[in-house]
């Protein structure tokens, strides 16, 4: 390498560069300290939820004026992928989703940016709109979660306890929000009998404005006098039920206490708002969130201490139980991945030893640690904390980084051999290595760009890999010809003179020349391979993430869309009882109303609607999993033939839902319909796809009151004061509010029960009119049964119903929706135009985030075969280099069929980034063939030359690669890729060694020598 000499410098300033390995050591520790701990690295949710509401709108009115009118607006959003709406009477919910390739960083620009053109538009939507709201915390991880029951407490107490609870853990930290879960808000329900109104001439619109005069919140002016100001207050606000019951209303002449003609009591809400359960007890959760790069493991140990400090003082009866926690999972996790670290030092470190010898193999493993130190520091500045993704790329970064090490000691020891001192063995190390090395980790890093530079959500989830490696090759780099060199000097030993090589050498060298006599065979023989490669592919299974290998399982139970939330709460109750007898189960817990709290990155968190529930069943371990989710898969469809239930483990990756999935659009709801229904009983025809739903379907009864308005207007009543009064007695409306302590407690007039919940009486409901008589509904409308949709899902503006399945044990969704793609087209094509259907689900989300990746690949060969330009400066030489990339298919499919792997994301990453390592070792190898050709040498002498020197290096750069993934092998997240480059770098080190100089004397045209030149060893 022309320029300065770093290692003679470094050996020149012995005493400097000694000082800065120290401090490099200590920079690290004190980095490993501090760097953050999580479980997955975060990435960033490009979805916003806009939300608005109309009450007593019908479905299509909402669709059509609030609906239609925020899609039109949200289209014009910058980034914009796609809208997906769903709609029930009188609520739109709207989820703005941002293409993946928006950057993170323009992100919060771009929900501004909702926010303002929504702000615009407000004044569109009709009078009454409620919103709209915006919501976008969607990465907001609630990773410790306690349930507080209570045994003789009611459950205002629990939840002012958990209110109390909330306070102090806000204080912490590392906190940066606390949510309470399962709390009811409080009701004062003033109740009357419809009959006894009239019975006394009373109109409902009186007792209403009586509580809401006396109770209004109202300033009564101030006096100012010389020395104070004294403000003046007005009495009459409730401050309890009594205060309710004291009120007069006036009813003619005459004066009636409202004590004497309604019921006045304080309950929770009614329907009840989702509601949280722990193994089966009603609960009132606290959902524990952590702010960005705090650290989970110092916030679990602030939160278990404070929590014991607040159970001391509890009353004897609420129990905080611990639902979830992160910090242990993660602890856990770190825990095992540094064992595998540690377990992968040390076979590294033992390879070396065992093959270069103690001096030579202690000096390449304490480059080990000297590179670490070096990364942790940089993982620190750019805040990538330890977490799955990135203590998996340490692991994989290790089995590369001890590769200079080896070249340059390797070297060193040969100079040392032909007599040279030690200080120009590791002079000639650097001026012969440094380039190669530098260019051959440059080659590396360019494997990892399209990890680094793909956008989409994968992509950002696995970005850690790319840089922890990017830093350690550098890293690796600098500490070879900085560091290694000067403890090389201190520790190798003068070696003897060389001797005749050994057995393996002199096989290696036969093998060698046979296959340069042998060229072209050896060439087919490895094109064959190649090709057979191919044709194997489509025997590997397709995989996008892995499922976890918690001991969690997700249970969904969605019930028909009709359903209350007391059938919800009801159904979900039956399945607790039946958990509770299950010897598999540790604990459990139970969200009605609602989906589970995102206390997992990767979780997909459903909305909230009154007839679903999902569980969170923690099993006593992985096999238990497995057999309770048989089980239980069992049990829901036999006794719960009504609910579309679902059972999975939790996922790793960005978060996909079912894993089958197929859209149908179109303008015309009833041709959506049947267009799905369709679709669904002909992909049931294949045993593979399990559990066929939809995402909306059924439709809902409704009660159409149908009014005469002509008989109506001459009783002197309209639309709105019809509909008031039923609203009022059925439903109840809320007409003030009693503040309470922290609470605003709604105080809501309705019917007694008898009359609200009953559709007999409403035909006799007394509705009262302005000269102060009362006569029948029935007198003036007719009560007819309809059916309406009771949610609308669209997509992009129109209808979209989506068809949804699970596949069968040991099925890849991937491999079922291929198998499906000409029934699916056959459905498309009896379509009417406008209609299509689109797939989605694991096989979409798999292809946009390949597709991201893909996409930089062009990027990658420019800049991989550019540094092998400037490195070798020769298109033949380059075309001989990158030859012998694509051939790690070999091995790569080899392994993966060989130990049933799939071929997942994370495998296509490891994919890409083997090709540089095999450039790497090509490049070295070519770079040696000139230096021989260049010391006089023939080309035939040259090329065995370079090989017998590059022999050791490469084979046990391959060694330690293969035997340091060993401990992330059994892994599932990490399992297929450490198995792809397993294998991959097995073979293409082989082929590096065999192929590559039977191809280069074969380019070249080189015959073998009558005599030849070249070394023995």
């Amino acid at each position: 390498m022309s320029g300065p000499n770093l290692s003679a410098w470094a050996l020149r300033h012995r005493s400097f560069v000694l000082y800065l390995m120290i401090a490099v050591t200590l920079a690290g520790l004190l980095s490993y300290v501090r760097l953050g701990r999580n479980e997955d690295p975060a990435f960033t949710f490009r979805a916003m939820v806009v939300e608005a509401a109309w009450p007593g709108a019908t479905l299509a009115d909402t669709l059509d004026q609030i609906t239609d009118r925020l899609e039109r607006t949200l289209k014009e959003v910058p980034n914009l992928d796609f809208l997906r709406s769903t709609t029930v009477p009188g609520r739109t919910t709207v989820f703005v989703n941002l293409k993946g390739s928006t950057p993170p960083a323009k992100v919060p620009d771009i929900w501004y940016e909702v926010r303002k053109r929504v702000a615009d538009m407000r004044h569109t939507l009709p009078a009454g709109v409620v919103g709209p709201g915006f919501n976008d915390d969607f990465g907001d991880t609630f990773g410790i979660i306690y349930g507080l029951t209570a045994d003789g407490f009611t459950h205002r107490e629990l939840r002012d306890t958990a209110e109390a609870i909330r306070k102090r853990l806000l204080a912490l930290a590392d906190v940066s929000k606390v949510e309470i879960l399962g709390a009811q808000d409080e009701r004062v329900f003033i109740e009357f009998s419809t009959a006894t109104l009239a019975g006394l001439g009373l109109d409902r619109s009186a007792i209403i404005q009586a509580l809401r005069a006396q109770n209004a919140v109202s300033p009564a002016g101030a006096i100012q006098t010389g020395d104070e100001t004294i403000v003046l207050r007005v009495s009459g606000a409730f401050e309890s039920e009594l205060d309710i019951l004291d009120v007069n209303i006036a009813a003619g002449n005459r004066l009636i206490r409202l004590r004497d003609i309604v019921t006045v009591r304080r309950g929770l809400a009614d329907p009840p708002q989702p509601m949280f359960r722990v193994n089966g007890t009603p609960a009132v959760g606290l959902a524990i969130a952590m702010r960005d790069g705090g650290d989970i493991l110092a916030l679990g140990r602030d939160v278990k201490k404070l929590m014991a400090e607040i159970t001391a003082n509890l009353p004897v009866g609420i129990e905080p139980v611990l639902v979830a926690d992160q910090s242990a999972v993660v602890d856990t996790a770190i825990g095992e991945f540094m064992e595998s670290l540690w377990q992968a030092i040390v076979i590294i470190m033992a390879v070396s030893v065992v093959s270069l010898g103690f001096r030579a193999g202690a000096v390449v493993a304490l480059s080990i640690p000297l590179t670490l130190a070096l990364v942790f520091p940089v993982m620190e500045l750019i805040s990538v904390d330890l977490q799955r993704i990135s203590l998996g790329a340490l692991i994989i970064a290790l089995t590369l980084l001890v590769d200079d090490a080896m070249s340059t000691i390797d070297a060193m020891s040969t100079k040392l051999a032909e007599g040279a001192s030690k200080e120009e063995s590791a002079a000639f190390a650097y001026k012969t290595l440094a380039m190669p090395m530098l260019t051959g980790s440059f080659v590396t890093l360019a494997g990892f760009i399209p990890i680094g530079f793909a956008k989409s959500s994968a992509g950002e989830y696995t970005f850690s890999i790319f840089a922890v490696v990017s830093v350690a090759l550098i890293a690796s780099w600098v500490v070879a010809v900085l560091f290694t060199p000067l403890v090389g000097v201190a520790l190798l030993p003068t070696p003897k003179a060389a001797t005749e090589p050994g057995r393996l050498v002199r096989a290696f060298r036969s093998v060698l020349v046979a296959a340069m006599r042998w060229r072209w065979v050896t060439i087919l023989i490895t094109l064959a391979c190649f090709a057979a490669s191919i044709a194997a592919l489509p025997l590997i299974p397709r995989q996008f993430f892995p499922s976890s290998d918690r001991p969690e399982l997700l249970v969904d139970l969605r019930l028909p869309q009709n359903a209350s939330i007391h059938a919800s709460a009801a159904a979900s109750a039956r399945l607790d009882k039946i958990l509770a007898a299950d010897p598999d189960v540790a604990d459990w817990s139970t969200y009605v109303g609602r989906g589970v709290i995102r206390f997992y990155l990767p979780l997909d968190v459903q909305l909230r609607n009154d007839f679903f529930s999902q569980l969170v069943v923690v099993a006593k371990d992985v096999s238990a999993r497995e057999r309770l989710r048989d089980r239980l898969s069992k049990v829901l469809a036999d006794e719960f033939p009504s609910a579309v239930s679902r059972i999975v483990p939790l996922e790793l990756g960005p978060p996909v839902g079912w894993p089958v999935q197929y859209r149908i659009s179109g303008p015309d709801l009833a041709e959506v319909r049947a267009a799905a229904m369709l679709l669904a009983s002909t992909i049931a025809g294949d045993t593979r796809v399990r559990q066929i739903n939809f995402d909306w379907m059924e439709p809902a009864r409704k009660v159409r009151i149908r009014v005469d308005q002509d008989q109506a207007r001459l009783l002197g009543l309209s639309s709105e004061a019809i509909a008031g009064v039923l609203a009022s007695v059925v439903s109840g409306n809320a007409v003030t509010q009693m503040r309470d302590g922290i609470y605003l407690v709604d105080v809501v007039v309705r019917a007694t029960d008898e009359q609200r919940v009953s559709l007999s009486t409403l035909r006799n409901l007394q509705v009262g009119l302005p000269n102060g008589r009362t006569v029948p509904l029935g007198q003036f409308a007719a009560l007819e049964d309809e059916q309406e949709y009771p949610l609308i899902w669209r997509r992009d503006g129109l209808p979209t119903l989506l068809v949804q399945a699970d596949v069968a044990a040991g099925a890849s969704p991937e491999a079922v929706v291929a198998a499906l793609a000409d029934k699916v087209a056959w459905v498309q094509r009896g379509l009417p135009s406008g209609y299509r259907i689109a797939t989605g689900g694991t096989v979409e989300e798999s292809a946009k985030s390949q597709a991201s990746v893909f996409a930089v690949v062009p990027a990658m060969l420019f800049v991989t075969v550019t540094i092998l330009m400037i490195q070798l400066q020769s298109f033949s030489r380059l075309a001989l280099v990158l030859s012998v990339v694509p051939l790690g298919l070999i091995g790569i499919v080899a392994a993966l069929l060989l130990f049933q792997k799939p071929l997942g994301f994370v495998a296509i990453l490891g994919i890409l980034a083997l090709m540089g390592m095999i450039a790497r070792n090509a490049v070295i190898l070519i770079d040696q063939i000139e230096t021989e050709r260049g010391e006089g040498r023939s080309i035939w002498d040259a090329v065995i030359a370079a090989s017998l020197s590059r022999l050791r290096p490469i084979v046990l750069t391959a060694i330690s690669t293969v035997l340091g993934m060993i401990p992330i092998a059994p892994t599932i997240f990490w399992g297929p890729m450490a198995y792809a480059i397993m294998g991959g770098l097995l073979v293409a080190t082989v082929l590096t060694l065999i192929f590559l100089p039977a191809l280069y004397v074969a380019v070249f045209r080189a015959q073998e020598p009558a005599v030849s030149r070249e070394p023995a060893s």
